[in-house]
């Protein structure tokens, strides 16, 4: 209580021409909490300091948060629209013009309704992503589907979030990113987390998973690289990148055959285990070493911990997740927590890190291909009718499911789709395949691109409206936990910047659809219309107002009424949202990559994050100490690899796939396998490492393989003091 009474205080010390907002982080799913400094006089964001009061992080901060607060006020803002005159610079910075608003909304009707005259409703289409509020993710759906009456409809969340997604759906019948709070997983006996670089992706974590050490707890790691938490780690599963499913596929066997499956569970709330039991059998120590390469003693020895452990969580993030088999590696890590019982029950479960700040809220209101608000399902009929009885419209008026978003971007080279509305993502930088990517974007009769900074993939627009940042709007986010949250508004947009709901009002206004969209005149009227929207859904937010949110610090979803208070632990009672209330344990036969090493792509490439950088980079490449921390890309190559190709640090090689190739700076590093190379993915043009990887899909959640593909890499001639 003193420590509390402490930190209130110092909150309070503000200057006398200062105040304080209450809010979050505009970045990762942590969605740490903040307070924007704010100069009274001039109504302008001028520094941020960190709530000790948040319960998530308790006044933890990165360097990106800490810096965040620079975005609003920058140079690079967009302040008035731009309109693109010549249409052979399409791709570049060049050929545009400041316009007024109604010039660019009387050009985007013009071409939208041309469009749509000549090759149908479905020649448009809305590129979105999970940077956004719930009730701009919301509206975002609905101006798709209402407004522009197209089914072409998808986000960057397919890029990050799919598989864990599709995985929580077959396993759990509901996709909620974590069963527990994280105010548990310091709590816990055993963390098993695969496929994340939490000390760089997600620091403010760090210290309730370094207190699970302190307490006699364990931390297995499952990563090709040695990350920071994988030093720290009590077992390192250094494995091959893209052999996760033979991994779980391993440790699920050793805790069936040593008895640490809990045999009541299985039989009472699960279906599948016998199959499950049956497959798994092949996967012994030796052969699931021989597939992955991480020695037999440590996958003994990880499976021993976890099937002991009183408690325990598992925990993922990208690195299992974006890979063709992506949800295949989610269920097979489940699979280890329901067939121990450790789920349904504090302090043990499954979690993953999210990684756009509403990369969970943004997932289930309407913007994914097949879904509409709640975690409804567009293919369902009752689904349908009552989200058409929120909007206004007849069930029969809702466009069929469109196409995940690489599949949009082969119907634009195709010519299926000839007109695009981007916001809040920056494929151009993060999508697999960029040269391909690039291409289709440019293909397009006509794009239009919502932004704050004239991003990578703004360069291929015709049409480029500013948008405001997180801190001049308001509204909430569902983190990592599933915990929604509210963003509070600091200062009012700069220029003639406008919020992404209200530009899609007004366009829809123009398109002769605005008896659907014009009652909406402020964020609160679309969180009103958006908490209805959700009401009966499995995610349903009927009941999180804005006000229980600011009363209890964040409402966990579902909360059904005013008299919900939330649900932080999910299946507590032991029923899952499938028909029979079971979870399903999954055989899941091992797939490899879709491209293996060979004798001409000898390597194996993964990519990730730095601490210091952001999704695309297009926000934090423009913040000084951001950009001077980690100023560009580079690839990590063991010294043994290094000296097989006589490389040395710091030298600029070409690194190459099938797909693309890209020159980078060495940095050699014993942190990485020999048989692996590591490129961050923060950087555009020429620079970006999505030049070279894989647009294979999962089949079930569309999500590329970013984390794996065949590689090889080569020294630059230099003659006469040119690089060749």
């Amino acid at each position: 209580m003193q420590r509390d009474k402490f930190f209130k205080e110092i909150e309070n010390l503000t200057h006398p021409n200062e105040k304080l907002i209450k809010t979050h982080c505009s970045y990762c799913g942590m969605q740490c909490g903040m307070n924007l400094r704010v100069n009274t006089m001039t109504n302008k964001i001028i520094g941020v300091e960190p709530r000790y009061d948040w319960p998530v992080t308790l006044g933890k901060m990165c360097p990106k948060g800490v810096t965040a607060y620079q975005q609003t006020n920058h140079s690079d803002r967009l302040l008035k629209p731009l309109i693109r005159d010549d249409a052979s610079l399409k791709g570049t910075k060049e050929g545009f013009r400041e316009a007024s608003w109604d010039e660019a909304y009387d050009l985007i009707a013009k071409k939208f309704t041309e469009l749509q005259k000549e090759y149908g409703k479905d020649s448009l289409s809305v590129f979105s992503g999970v940077s956004m509020t719930n009730e701009k993710c919301y509206l975002t759906g609905k101006f798709a589907r209402v407004g522009l009456q197209t089914g072409y409809i998808d986000y960057n969340g397919r890029f990050c979030m799919s598989s864990a997604a599709g995985g929580f759906l077959r396993t759990f019948g509901v996709d909620r990113g974590s069963t527990v709070p994280w105010t548990d997983v310091h709590e816990t006996d055993c963390l098993f987390i695969a496929g994340s670089n939490t000390a760089e992706c997600h620091p403010t974590s760090m210290f309730r998973v370094w207190n699970v050490q302190e307490r006699g707890g364990y931390i297995i790691v499952v990563d090709p690289r040695e990350t920071p938490l994988a030093r720290r780690a009590d077992v390192h599963l250094d494995l091959k990148p893209g052999t996760d499913l033979a991994i779980a596929n391993g440790i699920l066997n050793l805790l069936i055959q040593n008895g640490y499956a809990d045999e009541e569970f299985i039989k009472n709330h699960t279906n599948g285990f016998e199959e499950t039991k049956e497959l798994v059998k092949e996967f012994t120590p030796e052969y699931t070493s021989m597939i992955t390469g991480v020695a037999p003693e440590k996958i003994i020895r990880a499976a021993e911990i976890y099937g002991k452990a009183p408690n325990a969580i598992v925990m993922f993030a990208r690195g299992i997740e974006q890979q063709h088999k992506g949800v295949d590696n989610v269920s097979g890590y489940t699979n280890m927590a329901l067939v121990t019982g450790k789920i349904g029950r504090p302090k043990s479960g499954v979690a993953t890190f999210t990684g756009q700040g509403n990369g969970q809220g943004g997932r289930e209101h309407g913007q994914k291909s097949d879904l509409l608000p709640g975690y409804r399902k567009i293919t369902n009929p009752k689904h349908v009718e009552e989200v058409a009885k929120v909007w206004g419209i007849e069930p029969e008026e809702m466009p069929q499911p469109g196409v995940s978003a690489f599949e949009m971007f082969e119907l634009m080279e195709q010519k299926t789709i000839r007109a695009m509305y981007l916001l809040c993502s920056n494929p151009a930088v993060s999508a697999p395949d960029l040269n391909f990517v690039r291409k289709a974007m440019k293909n397009l009769d006509f794009m239009v691109c919502a932004d704050f900074y004239l991003s990578e993939s703004a360069e291929f627009a015709d049409v480029v409206l500013p948008t405001v940042t997180w801190s001049e709007d308001e509204g909430t986010v569902t983190n990592l936990e599933g915990r929604i949250i509210k963003i509070n508004k600091a200062q009012d947009p700069i220029g003639e910047s406008k919020p992404d709901w209200k530009i899609q009002v007004e366009i829809a206004e123009r398109l002769g659809r605005g008896k659907y969209f014009s009652h909406l005149k402020t964020a609160r009227d679309v969180a009103d219309e958006f908490r209805l929207a959700t009401k009966g859904g499995d995610a349903d937010y009927y009941g999180a107002t804005w006000e229980k949110i600011d009363k209890q610090d964040g409402v966990f979803w579902p909360c059904k009424d005013e008299n919900d208070k939330g649900t932080p632990h999910m299946f507590l009672d032991k029923k899952f949202y499938h028909p029979d209330g079971k979870a399903k344990i999954f055989a899941l036969p091992y797939r490899p990559p879709a491209e293996e090493p060979c004798e001409k792509y000898p390597l194996r490439l993964t990519t990730g994050r730095v601490v210091y950088h952001y999704l695309s980079g297009n926000q934090t490449r423009r913040i000084p100490f951001l950009q001077d921390m980690c100023p560009e890309p580079y690839v990590e190559v063991h010294p043994e690899t290094a000296k097989i190709y006589n490389m040395e640090h710091e030298e600029v090689i070409r690194l190459f796939t099938r797909r693309g190739e890209g020159n980078y700076k060495v940095k050699i590093t014993e942190a990485i396998r020999k048989d692996t190379v590591f490129v961050p993915y923060h950087f555009g043009h020429d620079q970006s490492i999505n030049l070279l990887t894989i647009a294979a899909l999962d089949p079930l959640s569309r999500m590329p393989e970013f984390k794996a593909c065949a590689a090889q890499m080569e020294k630059i001639e230099v003659k006469e003091g040119v690089r060749k």
